[in-house]
């Protein structure tokens, strides 16, 4: 069954027809929209949303809070993203399981904040359960913040995850039922990758040469038609896709029903009040005006620099400073003492629930300073050391287990494979060599930074392709995984028997009796 989505007027067609959008093409092709700031953006994508509110479950990644007003009409959910990574992921699974139209309010949000909750929330979108595929519009409005074309003044670590978000969105989203639709204001900051995977297109007012040519190659139009994209008027904007149009088409976006919080600006005339009452009302506080804080007293100056002459006559003068004293060796009780902290240091920082699902980078600055916090003795781990250790106390093993030449063979092997697989490898590895059960699905999704089974069987199955790893069933029907190059076999486990770890209850101080 065709279903259209009426985008208003088509300006070529003649009478005045609807230009309507095949809502399941769109599903299956994506769309990007293009135009500069005041060109209807905002107002399109709403159009669009409001046309298919009742048809099709809804997502959109709202930066400025401008969507929120679909909740009045249309009950969408708003999400507040003033939460933890791991809370938009969790909520991002229940909004795919229960089909509920919801909109991700990052307002308040600096940019890197924004791009990790966005690329949070994409990530629980992306990585639900087969069961829960069911068709999604995904709107990301002023995507160039999420995949930016270079580097900004963000971290390259918040940069790295949310384009990771968007390119899984654009490129692998289809299949899981998610159809992105982005919109932003230039097409030359947005990520050729994320932009490319679009099939329509919907080209607003823009000036910029090289935007308007990029434009005009999306559209398979010549570079001297690029001009008239800077005769667009608000609202006006030329579509071309599957689900649009064969060939490039004008369109003028109808009417919404809702509206932005802010409204546009428009001129007001200023207020008409004679020139001394308008010096009183700048230079006098008023009666419900604070007091003004009284203005603490500066500092005398510091006494002058001392010349040149002086300072040469003062270490002239001073004695030769003494030998330092030798520094202790360290001994074989002191290197244990170091290890035992540098290892209940890690424990402290993984007995987090979240601290699975943060980077290497951000673990290891959290290390370095509970290091310095504790006074651990001796020079600090330098970051490759950081992740061997890491990697051993993720995988669970003890102090005794790892100094052997057994489990020696293990991270070896380990360091030749790929970064996100090093972990599922050890943690498996880890169970073979003490003989306990396969680890189930949740806790090898922990490993690799994901709360989805899914993940970690789709990372087991393409261990087991590269022979690295290989499972099979005893009669129960419990899993049992086997790695050849070792020599070693974990004991019969149920891929399903884990729970997820939850965080220590905090007492309220404030609470009452």
């Amino acid at each position: 069954m065709k279903v259209g989505i009426d985008m208003g007027q088509a300006s070529s067609a003649p009478g005045g027809q609807s230009a309507l959008l095949d809502l399941e093409e769109l599903l299956a092709t994506r769309l990007l929209v293009q135009g500069n700031s005041g060109s209807g953006k905002s107002h399109l994508l709403r159009r669009l949303l409001e046309q298919s509110a009742n048809l099709v479950q809804q997502a959109i990644i709202d930066p400025e809070g401008d969507f929120v007003t679909l909740a009045d009409k249309f009950g969408h959910v708003v999400v507040d993203a003033s939460r933890s990574e791991g809370d938009l992921q969790r909520i991002a699974a229940r909004v795919r399981q229960h089909r509920v139209s919801v909109v991700l309010s990052l307002e308040g949000l600096d940019a890197e904040a924004q791009m990790r909750c966005a690329a949070a929330f994409l990530g629980g979108l992306f990585d639900a359960e087969r069961d829960y595929w069911y068709p999604m519009l995904v709107v990301v409005d002023e995507a160039q913040l999420f995949a930016p074309a270079a580097a900004g003044d963000v971290s390259d670590e918040a940069r790295k995850v949310s384009l990771g978000a968007m390119t899984n969105l654009m490129c692998r989203g289809r299949k899981r039922g998610l159809a992105g639709i982005i919109a932003t204001q230039r097409l030359a900051k947005l990520a050729k990758n994320v932009a490319a995977e679009a099939s329509n297109f919907l080209m607003g007012r823009t000036f910029l040469d090289i935007d308007m040519a990029r434009a005009a190659d999306l559209l398979g139009m010549e570079r001297r038609q690029a001009e008239m994209f800077r005769d667009l008027e608000r609202g006006h904007f030329v579509a071309l896709g599957p689900a649009l149009s064969r060939r490039p088409l004008p369109i003028r976006i109808g009417e919404v029903e809702t509206s932005t919080r802010s409204g546009t600006f428009k001129l007001m005339p200023l207020p008409e009040q004679p020139k001394q009452e308008a010096r009183d009302l700048i230079f006098k506080a008023g009666e419900d005006e604070p007091a003004r804080p009284v203005m603490p007293r500066r500092a005398p100056p510091p006494p002058p620099a001392p010349s040149t002459n002086d300072l040469l006559a003062q270490l002239a003068r001073t004695r030769p400073a003494a030998a330092p004293e030798p520094q202790a060796q360290e001994t074989e009780q002191s290197k244990a003492e170091r290890d035992a902290a540098l290892d209940a240091i890690l424990r402290e920082i993984l007995d987090d629930p979240e601290a699975a699902f943060r980077s290497v980078a951000v673990l290891y600055q959290d290390f370095l300073v509970r290091c310095r916090i504790r006074r651990v003795a001796g020079e600090p781990l330098n970051l490759p050391a950081f992740r061997r250790r890491l990697a051993v106390a993720r995988a669970g093993v003890d102090t005794a287990t790892a100094d052997g030449t057994e489990w020696d063979r293990a991270v070896a092997f380990a360091a030749d494979l790929a970064e996100d697989i090093q972990g599922i490898f050890l943690l498996i590895a880890r169970a073979a060599m003490e003989g306990s059960a396969c680890p189930p699905d949740g806790e090898i999704a922990r490993a690799c930074g994901s709360r989805s089974p899914g993940r970690a069987r789709r990372l087991i199955a393409y261990m087991e392709s590269r022979n690295i790893v290989v499972t099979r069933n005893d009669p129960r029907g419990l899993r049992i995984i086997a790695l050849p190059d070792l020599g070693w076999e974990t004991g019969p486990g149920d891929p399903n028997a884990f729970e997820e770890p939850q965080a220590p209850e905090t007492r309220d101080l404030f609470a009452v009796g």
